[in-house]
């Protein structure tokens, strides 16, 4: 991890390169590591940078000691330097996130993933984010802006119906810092309980978490509390980068990262990090299309108010991004596709059939662009090196249901049709008879009597079967037409997708 930050302090002119040869950053002490780190990216000098002695073991019998001379060297031209000047959070900001959250935040995993990559034809990696205590990378911003903080500071306050509260929340509890967290009642009731148990005040406030941010504000200049935005404060997004650092450590052959976009937070900071230490490696963002705030903000060059439909990716529900975390990204981003919700629920039932992995909406959004179909389904991509944040686990039992369901269809693996068949005895039998030869599941049926303009001999059939998949279904459907049951299929394509979602609108913000 040390080289992989170093090499990101180099590239971005705040440190020169070759204080971390490798023949000297293989003998760094970890204390001593530490505090070179520290000194050298807080070198406030804007135009000279100090290369450091190495600290290298005794050399060997016969050796001559390599010493390298403390000299002043000119910081080399770069442009993300330039870049980095101008923007709220910086490279360096990252890095003493990463240094001040390694002792309480353990690196996630990322392994490689067989059964993906093969369906992907490309060698995919996931980045666990749901494996964190709260089931979610928001603890990583969490502490960090706790750390960061005046600590003369009464207390901290925030607005938010998931994990942002969770992670903050359970840092509080930690630290000892009072927390307040202001939630909607449409707040699901398990995360509100988790809340209490890490011993937050936890005020329902507000129909929708706007209404909650609105208190919560009157709340934090009354009482002196200092207010922590989810996805824009600068030590939220620095927290959120160090993500991209663990990334380059990892699977340091990478080509491609795919980041999930809700408020810009996560893939402001990861974008950050990722680019300064190889700007060859690709950067893409995924938002669904039912809350397209970033994609309208890169329209307009500057965030605006964009109108939200209830969506599966709940926690990317936002209907402005934050200004701070969209002047990085738009930075740093390559491009930013939209996705439908379909995809969101296959990539979850994706995520559950072959890594037994339970992902939300918003974590999983980001495998969207790799699936069949997907933006980045394209030849030019096959091959690369995938390296996709799963960033949150904690959907509820309800909804995942819903999810699965949804995804099955999706999948032309729950099929449902409608069939005219004969009102005499033995009609329904036959067509059952049918379905069983061509090895469809019944999973529910609605005999149809009323609500018909067909002959009064005749009745409707709605079916809900279990397939196998599209092949499965087609064949299905040419049965049934070789019978000659006039039937209608309804699919994912033809049922109606917006407004028939449950969710809720969030600042919760990736």
């Amino acid at each position: 991890m040390l080289s992989t930050v170093a090499r990101g302090l180099a590239r971005s002119g705040r440190v020169s390169s070759r204080a971390f040869a490798p023949s000297a950053a293989s003998a760094l002490a970890c204390s001593a590591a530490d505090t070179l780190l520290t000194r050298a990216f807080c070198w406030p000098g804007p135009a000279l940078v100090p290369s450091f002695r190495s600290f290298s073991s005794e050399p060997e019998e016969g050796a001559e000691e390599e010493v390298i001379p403390v000299v002043e060297k000119k910081r080399p031209a770069c442009n993300s330097t330039e870049r980095e000047n101008d923007l709220p959070v910086s490279y360096g900001d990252i890095a003493r996130a990463q240094l001040a959250l390694k002792k309480h935040l353990p690196p996630t995993p990322c392994p490689h993933s067989h059964f993906l990559s093969e369906l992907t034809g490309m060698n995919v990696y996931l980045k666990l984010e749901l494996n964190q205590f709260t089931g979610s990378f928001k603890e990583r911003g969490a502490r960090n802006a706790l750390i960061t903080m005046d600590p003369n500071v009464e207390g901290v306050i925030a607005a938010s119906a998931g994990n942002h509260a969770l992670a903050l929340s359970y840092h509080g509890m930690l630290m000892g810092i009072p927390v307040t967290v202001v939630m909607p009642t449409v707040a699901p009731l398990a995360k509100v309980d988790k809340c209490r148990k890490f011993g937050a005040n936890i005020i329902i406030k507000g129909g929708n978490i706007g209404e909650s941010k609105e208190f919560a504000d009157e709340i934090a200049a009354s009482e002196g509390l200092k207010y922590i935005n989810g996805y824009d404060d600068p030590p939220i997004v620095a927290g959120a980068g160090t993500i991209g650092i663990e990334i380059m450590d990892q699977v340091p052959d990478v080509d491609i990262v795919v980041v999930p976009v809700g408020g810009a937070g996560l893939i402001a900071g990861v974008s950050c990090a990722i680019k300064t230490l190889d700007p060859n490696v690709k950067v893409f963002g995924v938002e669904p299309e039912f809350a397209a705030s970033y994609t309208k903000a890169l329209k307009h060059g500057a965030p605006v108010f964009t109108e939200v439909t209830p969506t599966l990716a709940d926690g990317l529900a936002v209907p402005t991004v934050g200004p701070t975390a969209f002047r990085v990204a738009k930075e740093y981003v390559d491009e930013t596709f939209l996705c439908e919700e379909k995809d969101i629920a296959i990539a979850c039932l994706r995520l559950i059939e072959n890594e037994k992995m339970v992902a939300e909406g918003g974590g999983a959004i980001g495998l969207t662009s790799i699936l069949p179909g997907g933006a980045l389904d394209k030849p030019e991509y096959k091959g690369k090196t995938v390296v996709i944040p799963i960033c949150g686990g904690n959907i509820d039992t309800t909804t995942l249901g819903r999810v699965i369901d949804r995804g099955l269809a999706a999948d032309y693996r729950l099929v449902r049709f409608i069939a005219t068949v004969s009102d005499r005895p033995g009609g329904i039998a036959k067509l059952t008879r049918l379905l069983a030869e061509e090895g469809a599941s019944v999973k529910d049926i609605y005999h149809e009597r009323s609500w018909l303009h067909s002959s009064v001999s005749n009745v409707q059939m709605r079916c809900v079967v279990e397939m196998r998949g599209r092949d499965h279904t087609e064949q299905l459907m040419n049965a049934l037409d070789r019978e000659g049951y006039p039937v209608v299929f309804e699919t994912m394509e033809s049922s109606p997708t917006a407004g028939d979602i449950e969710g809720t609108t969030s600042t919760e913000g990736y």
